[in-house]
């Protein structure tokens, strides 16, 4: 039968190098996105081929990808592997592309600096790469990387408010050039061009951006942060054009990744570019006492960013109420499971003290999943020995109790 002699001939296809894993995100097979809830662990992740393909692209892709294909119709048509009736047509067209040469063809020219999201990252990311690719042909095409390579990068975004909690226009420029992302009052920039000093300068150097849809409340949403006077600072911004957020976003990279260039001449990139932006490795609340133990535990918004812990009354403030340096078990800093048996007041049951050179600090988990979670995040960063650069952090590190 020759829907059978096709499925089979499919069969081989996907069994070619390249073609086990999504061409768009690299998961193999199924997405925790399409998981129940009750699934959601690592022991009861399902891991496949990928389930689904592009009849017209001739590459295969995770469930989570395929949906965002069909969001490009006039570009890419979808197929389930196992559930459709394939056409010899359509089998010869997957036999003749797939993964591998796809890829030679749609990222012939990715910048070193580009982020090439992972199944895991929002949908955002994946799908401005996935438009990216196949329908823009950003990287065949280097001219049409402009937008975010050409060091030089201006527009309007909405910016939370730091008091008041509102979005309004702001004017943002970043230069290479001068180092750093600066932005404007929009009504004094438009009609005040004599005060037309920024409202802040965010040092290239420090500058971090990470996608947070869910805590700013705007699918577009990202979080920049920076230092001043050692301190980090948090603005919240976004813009209603998906791509406009995904140059700001790789324009950063890119200005940062220029700016590592210089700053460590003798790196190469697979060096650099896992320096150019990062996610958080936890966040969440929890409850803290002060440097006394004896004040009473309140709830705070924790964010760990590499070895720094901060936290904040509200997850968008804009400023960490205080700030832990973390540092590594050679230089005496341990995480412990619980609270010493003289701390007062109510918390939350689930405890953890976290030992340093100068005194302990003590917080409180809601659950014990959260508990086992931070402590877990706690250890990877001590167990890791500390870089040259991260003693002069500790030595001036700042904190508020």
């Amino acid at each position: 039968m020759e829907s059978e002699r096709n499925k089979r001939l499919l069969q081989d296809v996907l069994a070619r190098p390249g073609n086990d894993v999504c061409a768009d995100c690299g998961n193999a097979g199924l997405s925790s996105d399409f998981l129940e809830p009750e699934q959601e662990t690592l022991g009861q992740w399902e891991i496949r081929e990928p389930d689904w393909a592009s009849v017209t692209l001739g590459v295969f892709v995770c469930q989570g990808c395929s949906l965002l294909h069909r969001g490009i119709p006039h570009i890419s048509r979808v197929k389930s592997v196992q559930q459709e009736t394939w056409d010899a047509s359509e089998v010869e067209l997957m036999a003749a592309m797939g993964n591998e040469p796809a890829k030679a063809k749609y990222e012939q020219k990715v910048p070193a600096f580009y982020y090439r999201p992972k199944h895991t990252d929002c949908k955002l990311l994946r799908e401005q790469w996935i438009r990216a690719r196949y329908e823009r042909n950003e990287f065949e095409f280097i001219e049409k990387q402009e937008p975010y390579s050409a060091g030089y990068r201006e527009g309007f975004l909405w910016k939370r408010g730091r008091d008041n909690g509102q979005f309004l226009s702001r004017k943002f420029i970043l230069s290479e050039r001068e180092g750093a992302l600066k932005y404007f009052n929009k009504q004094d920039f438009v009609y005040l061009p004599q005060a037309r000093d920024p409202k802040a300068v965010m040092k290239i150097e420090t500058l971090n951006a990470t996608f947070q849809p869910a805590k700013i409340g705007n699918p577009y949403g990202l979080q920049i942060t920076y230092l001043r006077d050692n301190s980090t600072r948090n603005i919240f911004v976004y813009h209603s054009d998906s791509k406009e957020m995904v140059d700001w976003f790789n324009a950063i990279r890119a200005a940062r990744f220029h700016y590592l260039q210089v700053a460590f001449p003798g790196a190469s990139d697979e060096e650099l570019v896992p320096k150019l932006t990062r996610s958080f490795m936890k966040e969440g609340f929890m409850e803290k006492t002060g440097p006394k133990h004896t004040e009473g535990f309140k709830k705070r918004w924790f964010t760990m960013d590499d070895r720094r812990l901060m936290y904040f009354k509200d997850p968008l403030d804009a400023y960490a109420r205080g700030e832990v340096f973390i540092g590594s078990k050679e230089n005496s800093y341990t995480v412990l499971p619980g609270l010493p048996t003289s701390t007062q007041g109510y918390h939350w049951n689930h405890g953890i003290t976290i030992v340093t050179p100068d005194r302990k600090f003590l917080f409180a988990c809601e659950t014990e999943a959260e508990q086992r979670d931070w402590i877990a995040a706690f250890q990877r960063v001590i167990n890791r020995p500390m870089r040259p650069q991260e003693y002069a952090v500790e030595a001036h590190f700042k904190h508020k109790p």
